[in-house]
């Protein structure tokens, strides 16, 4: 919730009026609960978003990064409120675990996917693939740098807000 990629990916998202709801998963820093392998996980960003249908009238982008794109994008591609998604140093390989994204193959939403283009669970061709399978709209940009975007914060921003802006004036 507080790393630097987070932070960045939250300014992007508020310097179009978004407003940006951080959270820590169960069982991360000061949150309650334990560590459910990804599937209590999925109902904490479940929460999340029926928090932010309450609070707030406006279309929901989904952000996420590491562990919380691809948990949040297994809650986020069916909620018919979630109007696009944004997956940041998206994993394939963290810490023993693999990653699956076949559900990706249904979800019609427009989706971008940044990666550190040397992200060390996220190697270039294995996400290729992923994204390949995923269906369109999609848009996979490589910036420079590893899985925290280390010296290159303001290019994974930038490209953030490019999307956005793309997305944005399309819908208008």
């Amino acid at each position: 919730m507080h790393n630097k990629v987070v932070f960045h990916a939250m300014k992007a998202l508020n310097s179009f009026g978004f407003p940006v709801l951080r959270f820590n998963f169960r069982g991360t820093g000061l949150s309650a609960g334990e560590h459910d392998e990804g599937r209590g996980e999925i109902a904490d960003v479940q929460a999340a978003l029926a928090w932010l249908k309450h609070e707030f009238a406006l279309p929901i982008i989904f952000a996420g990064f590491s562990f919380g794109s691809a948990t949040g994008l297994r809650a986020a591609c069916p909620d018919p409120d979630v109007q696009a998604l944004i997956s940041i140093g998206t994993p394939v390989e963290a810490e023993g675990r693999l990653y699956s994204y076949s559900f990706l193959r249904d979800c019609q939403k427009p989706k971008l996917f940044v990666s550190g283009d040397h992200d060390q669970y996220g190697p270039h061709q294995a996400l290729e693939r992923i994204v390949a399978q995923a269906a369109a709209p999609k848009e996979l940009v490589f910036v420079p740098g590893d899985h925290f975007f280390a010296g290159h914060l303001t290019e994974m921003r930038l490209t953030l807000e490019s999307w956005l802006q793309e997305l944005l004036h399309g819908a208008q």
